[in-house]
């Protein structure tokens, strides 16, 4: 049950994933699910839910709390800060990106909202089904944290040189 009505995601319908062959491709590409065996590809495909979105639909908003990790299968997502007033973007996601990892191991809200560039369908892994990997699959689920986690400190460490370049520059 959705908590948070200013969240997108409460309103949309989670569907299963329907072809393996279709998704494999792109989650083999994705770091955050690297090292994974091919049964624990299988335990994850099984946990992976697929949401379609319109072109202009939010997939979730600044300062709602975190609920999914999010691979874009088809279309585009921007993420934009101060989205009500004058929104800023940060960064586009496209076919076999991406998003949302970080904040699911996080307590903090999200920091920018997603907003769909054209129509999209992602596939979703859900905070709650992630983390009942801690009970089902230890391994699997060790795996995973310790990927968003080195995910989390590329971005860190990028967000750092572009820092650095700036103040370099002044």
């Amino acid at each position: 049950m959705c908590k948070d009505k200013k969240d997108s995601s409460c309103d949309k319908q989670f569907g299963p994933l329907l072809d393996i062959e279709d998704v494999l491709p792109i989650i083999n590409e994705i770091s955050i699910f690297a090292g994974l065996s091919d049964k624990q590809l299988y335990a994850l495909f099984r946990l992976l839910k697929k949401v379609s979105y319109r072109a202009g639909e939010r997939v979730f908003e600044e300062g709602t709390q975190p609920s999914h990790i999010y691979v874009v299968q088809s279309g585009s997502v921007k993420l934009v800060v101060n989205a009500e007033q004058t929104p800023l973007e940060l960064i586009v996601f496209e076919k076999g990106h991406c998003f949302g990892e970080t904040s699911v191991i996080g307590i903090q809200p999200h920091a920018a909202t997603a907003v769909c560039v054209e129509d999209t369908e992602l596939i979703v892994l859900s905070r709650s089904a992630l983390l009942s990997l801690y009970k089902s699959d230890l391994g699997m689920f060790s795996t995973l944290v310790l990927n968003i986690a080195r995910e989390a400190c590329r971005r860190l460490h990028k967000t750092d040189e572009i820092l650095l370049h700036y103040v370099q520059r002044q």
